[in-house]
């Protein structure tokens, strides 16, 4: 019986030595590369999902950037480089006459320079109806020059005739001589 415990314990250990070898020098090193396969996909997962935003991001930014440069286009096309003051203050006319605007007083200011360019104060009267005021100021916005409102009063008239005043103050642009060219 001796001998057969002995051979038990023998194969006891053996089985142990085995299992323990495999644990330490199989299973051990394997569980540590899976995990270190593990986070470099986990890596590669989020540098894959990083990239497909920076991917949408950068087409949301040279939407942006197309924007921004069909702006700034029309923005410099709508400051001429000439003066042509003349033209377009009778194109101010015109518009008041065309929307049956009363007592018409236009009266341009002294020329400044601010930023780089050239600005005109212009001081604007004349009296109709709500609807006409408004759709004048539609149409002038919608000239193909740069034209920045600075101050509208509207009053009614004493009479309560329907008809309102309008006084505007606008500064009418364009690019000085050195940026001509």
């Amino acid at each position: 019986m001796l001998f057969q415990e002995r051979k038990q314990i023998a194969i006891c250990i053996a089985a142990g030595t085995i299992v323990a070898a495999f644990v330490l020098f199989r299973y051990l090193p394997l569980r540590k590369r899976m995990k270190a396969v593990e986070r470099e996909r986990t890596a590669q997962m989020l540098a894959i999902n990083q990239a497909s935003m920076e991917r949408v991001q950068v087409q949301l930014l040279k939407e942006q950037l197309l924007n921004l440069q069909a702006t700034v286009g029309n923005y410099k096309a709508n400051i001429p480089e000439q003066n042509d003051f003349g033209v377009f203050l009778q194109q101010i006319a015109d518009l008041m006459g065309k929307n049956n605007l009363k007592d018409q007083v236009i009266a341009p200011g002294k020329e400044t320079v601010v930023k780089g360019l050239n600005c005109i104060p212009v001081d604007m009267q004349c009296k109709g109806t709500l609807a006409q005021v408004f759709e004048f100021q539609k149409q002038m916005q919608r000239l193909d020059r740069l034209v920045r409102i600075e101050n509208i009063e509207l009053a009614n008239d004493s009479d309560f005739s329907g008809e309102v005043s309008m006084k505007a103050q606008v500064v009418i642009y364009y690019r000085p001589k050195s940026e001509r060219g």
